[in-house]
C-alpha cells in the first residue's frame, strides 16, 4: 500500500467530490444515501468534517479535529456548507501533496496511525463516500482511478483483519471477481453495488 500512497494526489478525488457536492439541490438534502444512518444533509456534513480532519491530519496539526470520533454524533450541515465543504476538500488535498504527510504518525478519528495509512483512509473516504452521495442524488460517478485502486487496496486488507468488526465498515457484500473495481471497492465497503434510493 506504501507504493501506492506516497505518490497519491488525492486532489482529483477531492474536486470530483466537490463537484458531485454542488449539483446537489436542496431538495435531495432529505434523500436517503446507501448509509442507513445518514441522510444526504448528513452525509454531506460528514464530509466536510473528514475533509477537515484529514487536512490537519496531513499537516500534523492534531486537536479537536483530529481528535473527535465520526460516531461521536450525528453530523448535521452548517448553513456555509456550499462554500466550506470545497474548501475543507481543496485543504485536505494541498495538506497531502506534502510529502511529510505520508511519514511518521498523525491522528484522525481520535486514532493514532501512520501517515501513509491515514492517506489511504482519507482517499478510501472520498471514494466510497463519493459513490454514496452520487447513489443517493442520482449523479454518474467515475472516481479518479489512483484513488480507486488506494481504497481498494485499502479495504481488501481490511476485509483480512480477523478484527474486523462493525464500526465504519459492515460486512463485505459479495461482488463477482470480474466486476468493474468499484463495485468491488464498494462491496468491500459493505455495500450493495446495485443499492438506489
Amino acid at each position: 500500500m506504501t507504493d501506492i500512497t506516497t505518490t497519491l494526489d488525492l486532489a482529483p478525488q477531492a474536486r470530483i467530490v466537490a463537484r458531485l457536492a454542488e449539483a446537489v439541490r436542496d431538495e435531495q438534502l432529505a434523500s436517503r444515501t446507501p448509509c442507513p444512518e445518514y441522510a444526504v444533509r448528513h452525509l454531506l456534513a460528514h464530509l466536510t468534517g473528514l475533509a477537515v480532519a484529514f487536512r490537519d491530519a496531513g499537516r500534523k496539526e492534531l486537536g479537536a479535529t483530529t481528535d473527535t470520533s465520526p460516531e461521536a454524533a450525528l453530523p448535521d450541515l452548517a448553513p456555509g456548507w456550499r462554500e466550506e465543504l470545497p474548501e475543507a476538500l481543496a485543504g485536505l488535498a494541498d495538506a497531502w501533496r506534502d510529502p511529510a504527510a505520508w511519514t511518521g504518525m498523525t491522528r484522525a478519528g481520535g486514532i493514532d496511525l501512520p501517515g501513509d495509512i491515514a492517506g489511504a483512509v482519507a482517499a478510501d473516504e472520498l471514494v466510497v463516500h463519493g459513490w454514496d452521495l452520487a447513489r443517493a442524488t442520482g449523479q454518474s460517478y467515475a472516481p479518479d482511478p489512483a484513488a480507486l485502486r488506494a481504497s481498494h487496496a485499502f479495504l481488501r486488507a481490511a476485509a483480512e483483519d480477523d478484527d474486523r468488526g462493525g464500526g465504519i465498515f459492515g460486512p463485505v457484500v459479495p461482488v463477482p471477481p470480474d466486476a468493474p473495481l468499484l463495485d468491488r471497492t464498494v462491496g468491500l465497503s459493505g455495500r450493495d453495488p446495485g443499492w438506489t434510493p
